[in-house]
């Protein structure tokens, strides 16, 4: 699958009109993306233990989206496919009272994968840019000086934040994928009439899912500005189409599996030191486990 097709290119305007979340790029049905999925899987698992292995990078998944666009299938599934030893997903709900009384990027910090791990955020910081300017009531629970509280300067100060942010982070070998998982209007209302239908989805439904959805052209708006101003050479956005689930599932196995394959494709070589030690570690094992010679018998 070509992944350079769903990026949203730095210097070029980004529009929703212009993906279409219905596409499949070429996957006829589920059955064909099924088909699939076991090599994709193993690839997958076998580029996670050479990428573990030699501990010298990061991989940072970072999912933004509207309401019921998959976000939690996808993270399902890309656990299924990869060792949890090597991954760690953390959710971002409403700050807490100590988030708060920190600056907005703070706990996101926290929950940076280490070298050798995939890391997996279900929504990020980008709620700072989103969420809290379309609901202010949620900016002012932060504790701003009265100077950072400005209207529009505020919001492109924070866009060059965290523009900021992820160069340290890929400079630092944190290897950025922002996937937008992009769901059509319709398409989300299925799937909140899911929600209040079907029992294993009933608990996931909130009323609040309905008022943002009233909000649906403001949030279209404020994410196409978001994803101009932040999709960058080093760090850029995949508009990843989302209204067959098993499409999204299949686009972000081949995202991350070609990531690892370009970070490593072959576990590390034994330096001088290390072929030494493998080499005694060889001869005493060897020795330990030759049969006993018995004293023949006389």
């Amino acid at each position: 699958m070509n992944q350079k097709q769903f990026i949203a290119l730095p210097g070029k305007r980004f529009r929703f009109a212009d993906h279409d979340p219905d596409s499949t790029d070429g996957l006829k049905s589920e059955d064909h993306a099924t088909e699939l999925a076991a090599e994709t899987k193993e690839n997958l698992a076998r580029l996670q233990d050479i990428f573990h292995a030699h501990e010298d990078h990061a991989v940072l998944l970072l999912f933004q989206a509207m309401d019921s666009a998959g976000k939690d299938d996808s993270i399902k599934h890309v656990l299924s496919s990869v060792d949890p030893q090597g991954c760690k997903a953390t959710s971002f709900d409403e700050p807490s009272k100590k988030d708060l009384k920190h600056d907005y990027l703070w706990r996101y910090v926290q929950a940076l994968p280490e070298a050798g791990q995939i890391g997996i955020f279900n929504r990020s910081y980008y709620e700072q840019v989103t969420s809290e300017r379309i609901h202010p009531d949620k900016l002012t629970e932060w504790k701003l000086s009265a100077a950072a509280e400005g209207g529009d300067k505020l919001w492109a100060r924070r866009y060059q934040e965290i523009n900021n942010f992820e160069t340290y982070l890929t400079a630092n070998g944190i290897t950025l994928l922002k996937c937008f998982l992009n769901i059509s209007k319709n398409k989300q209302a299925e799937r909140l009439l899911e929600r209040t239908e079907l029992t294993e989805k009933k608990w996931k439904f909130s009323l609040t899912d309905l008022e943002d959805r009233r909000l649906w052209a403001r949030y279209s708006k404020v994410y196409e500005e978001v994803i101009n101003r932040t999709s960058t050479k080093s760090a850029p956005w995949y508009i990843i189409p989302a209204n067959h689930r098993w499409f999204t599932r299949a686009a972000i196995s081949s995202l991350i599996l070609e990531t690892l394959k370009g970070l490593h494709s072959r576990y590390p070589i034994p330096d001088k030191e290390q072929k030494l030690d493998l080499s005694k570690a060889q001869t005493q094992l060897k020795k330990e486990l030759r049969p006993a010679q018995h004293p023949r018998a006389r």
